[in-house]
């Protein structure tokens, strides 16, 4: 292979890199997001495109690369595992739209359910899409979704059948 043939070659890859980057980086920094605050889900995203960037050959092969870079996020992201996601306070604009108690109400679930809860109720995602960003079945999803707003209710006082 010459260097004209190498330059074409590393020329198409790094624009596919950047095509998929443009259409997985949105919804990896919401997931991220949903699942550790918006800033740590920020540069969790940052270190996983990166991640995505220097290893584009292998990533690019695989069957659901955006969940491969999601749990890259979870792992070489910012260790704050621990404490949960600090979302932020609902806008005094807002509260006719958004209970004003849903932040805190969030960041007592756990990061599945949480993550469950924002990206199909907030974000429209299907159970399909959550389940392979996180690498579970849907049932799993389901059941985190379920419980989840199960617990949201509880805290919010907040009957389910309204």
């Amino acid at each position: 292979m010459g260097v004209r043939d190498e330059v074409d070659r590393a020329t198409g890859s790094a624009e596919r890199f950047t095509q998929f980057a443009r259409v997985a980086e949105p919804r990896l920094r919401i997931a991220l997001a949903a699942a550790m605050g918006p800033d740590v889900g920020a540069d969790a995203t940052a270190e996983a495109l990166a991640w995505g960037w220097q290893n584009w050959d292998r990533l690019e092969a695989m069957e659901n690369p955006t969940g491969y870079l999601y749990r890259v996020g979870r792992s070489h992201g910012p260790r704050r595992r621990r404490l949960p996601a600090l979302l932020p306070p609902v806008p005094a604009v807002a509260t006719s739209r958004v209970e004003p108690g849903l932040p805190a109400a969030l960041a007592q679930l756990s990061e599945r359910q949480r993550v469950a809860v924002v990206m199909i109720h907030g974000y429209e995602w299907t159970a399909r899409e959550v389940a392979d960003l996180l690498g579970v079945d849907v049932p799993t999803v389901s059941t985190h979704l379920r419980r989840g707003l199960g617990k949201l209710r509880k805290r919010l006082g907040v009957d389910g059948n309204a």
